[in-house]
């Protein structure tokens, strides 16, 4: 029993300014004005009064003996009390309080405790701040439980502020001992409202006043270090607690669930593999008795928890038990423990063994989460859809969405009903591998979702999949759920829907006025849902426009990003767009004003630079482009060369191009097929044989495989030119090198079969096996396969091998 707080509380009343509970009864909050007791909602005038008169009662000698009420009667008007409480009644409350306090009874703290429990689980600050200065008044000692409920009313209330006040008074009243659970209490409530400074002032207080911990408090101190991501200070913990308790399957549970949340694999695997120990040979999950630990004292266990640097010098743990080390328990149940305990050992054990496995989900350590799941079987535990919710996470991953498909399967197998993120997990797995009708069917099984990244993802598979009819069954679904879309989902809908017309479709009248209202719903729905424009949905928009051919509504949506930010990105799309509608003056004065706006230029900014120089013939202009691409510091790409030989070849130059194209390979700047083909279409356009020929040897020199395309512009230059039979032997040769530029040695092991099958078969249905190639993405194969039976029917000898060609020796010869 605890002696009544004096001055100290009593300036902590007096400071209250608590906001009194709204009456659902009468209309009316707070305590009747007419009432002789003290409320919280009273001014500080009757506080101070109040105050005043309680410090004159304590030196006044009672003269008239008490009489003790019936314990019956006490209960009764403290269950008055809180009938009228819950029912609104505040002011019928504030009277029966005054009715069981007046009069000549003695009542103790005990009399009290029915209504502050109350006050402390609805909550109702107020109303204990009430009843407590009502007790001061009286002169009724405090005890424990009476100052644990005003504590719990004050922070489940909101009122932390007043709670540290009432704790701080604690400590500065000598006459009231420290109360370890008061402080337990406001630690945790402190915890779950995040709020740090006050968890501070309570740790500092708890060890000034040598209040001492209990597992308790180990517990709160764990979820702070959780919540602070401080992964040193739950080592710290672990080694304080094992320094006073030992470890047992209940507090192991809580320092598990602590490194798991901070991603420390390795030490909460050490721990779980040390529950495992105790649990095979029975431990017990209830503790023993809680005694509180002083601050300066250390109790000797038989248990110790080693700290040492790994591999990777971070801190791990090591428990050193002579069981748990020296048993294994690969194929060994789990024993139940004996006793009435209230959550057996194997549920605790499955939680623990969940926490790690959705600790490997988090950081894709399949090795690991396999490992726990046979673990798991071969101790008996059965997994939980909880526990394949994590295993799935670890072990799924886009190439390998079957995987998680198949463990649904077992999940159904099991009768075990999986998560809704689960679902999505795997949906967003099979999404991303573009296996859209099972992502779009897992969605479709979802009940509750509040994350979007699910259908983000099967919305993002649709846009490069170029199906936008099957992304509006997505918007229906997450409009089905009540699912407010991101940022992410905007970006994808202008990506989706901005652009009307099917890729390589130039814009209409129809498409364009269709395009705007499409791009205006879009922008309404995002702004009605307190989003702006992100870069990447500005950068969507622009696309669209300009891929509808919309140069001024492009322009204006690029003036309004100017007033926010503009990525050089954003500006490259515009140029583009703009180059690609000839608008070449507009081209340029884009290009400007980002210059002088102090926007860089980037690599692709200046290749788009280049090729506009391309339309206005300025090969001079394209040469100071690149000084300034160079000056800062980009150096010029196969891009870029190809680009410069485009001006040139587009004025007949064609020494300049060759020259650029033998820079090119000085610089070992590798170019790829399309630019050589530019050069053999000038060449062809312009009949020049030489540059034919020059070309063909450098794509062999390169190791560059000729197209369909190549074989055109060289068989069609030979044949111009009248040169009938060369024109035939270079079109063998071609094909033969886009059948294997690099495997002779295949070829010639496959020639007999392509002969026989496919080049000099008389079969009628020959020609059509060679288009079903096309079919199956081996273009230059069937179009090599194709060339050479064409040879074959003009009754040429076909060569099988580029050493048998007059023509391609004499190629090297000259060029090589």
């Amino acid at each position: 029993m605890y002696r009544a707080l004096r001055l100290s509380p009593l300036r902590f009343i007096v400071s209250s300014k608590l906001t009194p509970t709204v009456s659902r009864g009468r209309g009316r909050s707070g305590i009747d004005d007419n009432s002789a007791a003290c409320s919280c909602s009273r001014s500080v005038t009757t506080l101070i009064g109040i105050c005043n008169e309680f410090i004159r009662c304590q030196d006044e000698s009672s003269s008239t003996r008490k009489i003790f009420i019936p314990k019956k009667t006490r209960k009764i008007l403290q269950v008055q009390i809180v009938d009228a409480l819950r029912s609104g009644e505040r002011h019928g409350a504030s009277s029966l309080l005054l009715k069981f306090v007046h009069g000549k009874y003695s009542l103790r703290a005990f009399d009290f405790h029915g209504i502050l429990e109350y006050c402390a689980r609805s909550p109702d600050p107020v109303f204990v701040m009430e009843t407590y200065t009502v007790m001061c008044k009286k002169k009724i000692n405090l005890d424990s439980r009476s100052l644990l409920f005003i504590v719990q009313a004050l922070c489940n209330g909101g009122h932390l502020d007043k709670a540290s006040e009432f704790i701080y008074a604690l400590g500065e009243n000598d006459s009231i001992s420290p109360l370890l659970p008061v402080y337990n209490f406001f630690l945790g409530a402190c915890v779950k409202t995040r709020s740090w400074n006050y968890a501070g002032k309570c740790l500092e207080w708890m060890d000034q006043r040598r209040v001492g911990k209990n597992e308790i408090t180990y517990a709160e101190l764990l979820k702070l270090a959780v919540f602070q991501r401080n992964l040193s200070s739950v080592y710290e913990i672990l080694k304080h607690y094992v320094d006073n308790y030992s470890l047992n399957i209940l507090s192991l549970r809580k320092f598990i669930w602590s490194f798991t949340r901070l991603g420390d694999l390795k030490s909460a695997y050490e721990l779980l593999q040390h529950m495992v120990a105790l649990a095979s040979r029975g431990e017990k999950v209830v503790s023993k008795l809680d005694i509180p630990i002083p601050s300066t004292g250390q109790t000797a266990v038989s248990e110790k928890v080693a700290f040492g640097a790994n591999d990777h010098g971070n801190n791990t743990v090591e428990c050193k038990s002579s069981d748990a080390r020296s048993k294994k328990s690969k194929s060994s149940k789990v024993a139940l423990p004996k006793g009435r305990n209230k959550v057996p050992a194997t549920r605790v054990l499955r939680w623990s063994f969940n926490d790690v496995i959705h600790a490997c989900g988090q950081s894709k350590n399949s090795e690991l989460a396999e490992q726990l799941m046979l673990q798991m079987q071969n101790l008996g535990l059965r997994p939980s859809s909880h526990t394949y919710d994590g295993f799935i996470r670890a072990v799924a991953f886009p190439g390998g969405y079957e995987h998680g498909v198949a463990l649904l399967k077992v999940m159904q197998q099991q009768n075990l009903k999986p998560y809704d993120s689960t679902l999505a997990t795997v949906s967003a797995y099979c999404s991303r591998a573009f296996q859209v009708d099972l992502a779009e069917h897992l969605l479709d099984q979802i009940s509750e979702c509040p994350y979007t990244y699910p259908f983000n993802n099967l919305l993002a598979a649709y846009d490069s999949l170029d199906q936008p009819e099957r992304a509006v069954r997505v918007l229906a679904r997450m409009k089905q759920l009540k699912l407010r879309p991101d940022m992410r989902t905007y970006e994808l809908l202008f990506s989706l829907f901005g652009n009307v017309n099917a890729p390589y479709e130039e814009g209409n009248m129809l498409s364009q006025v269709e395009c705007c209202k499409r791009i205006n719903a879009i922008e309404v729905d995002m702004v009605k849902n307190g989003f702006q424009h992100s870069p990447t949905s500005r950068k969507n928009v622009l696309r669209a426009l300009g891929a509808e051919g919309m140069v001024n509504e492009m322009i204006r949506h690029l003036q309004r990003a100017e007033n926010m930010h503009v990525e050089t990105a954003t500006y490259n799309i515009v140029l583009h767009s703009l180059l690609e509608a000839n608008e070449t003056n507009m081209v340029i004065k884009i290009f400007k004003r980002m210059k002088a706006c102090g926007y860089p230029a980037d690599a692709a900014t200046y290749n788009i630079m280049i090729d506009c120089c391309k339309l206005i013939h300025s090969y001079e202009l394209a040469c100071a482009l690149v000084s300034m691409m160079i000056r800062d510091g980009f150096l010029p790409k196969a891009l870029t060369f190809t680009a410069l030989m485009k001006i040139l070849l587009n004025d007949g130059n064609f020494e300049e191009a060759l020259n650029l194209l033998d820079q090119a390979a000085l610089q070992e700047i590798h170019l790829d097929l399309l630019s050589y083909n530019i050069i053999l279409r000038k060449a062809f356009e312009k009949g020049v044989i030489d540059v034919i020929e020059y070309i063909v040897e450098q794509m062999h020199r390169e190791k560059v495989s000729p197209d369909p395309t190549t074989c055109h512009y060289v068989f069609s230059c030979y044949v111009e030119n009248g040169y009938h039979a060369t024109a035939i032997e270079a079109l063998n040769v071609l094909s033969l090198r886009m059948l294997s530029e690099e495997d002779k040695e295949s070829l010639q092991e496959r020639k007999a079969e392509l002969e026989e099958k496919y080049v000099m078969s008389e079969d009628p249905e020959a020609e059509t096996k060679i288009i079903e190639l096309f079919r199956d993405s081996e273009e230059n194969l069937a179009a090599a396969l194709l060339n050479l039976r064409w040879c074959s029917m003009l009754g040429v000898r076909i060569i099988w091998s580029e050493d048998q060609s007059s023509w391609a020796r004499e190629l090297s010869n000259k060029y090589g």
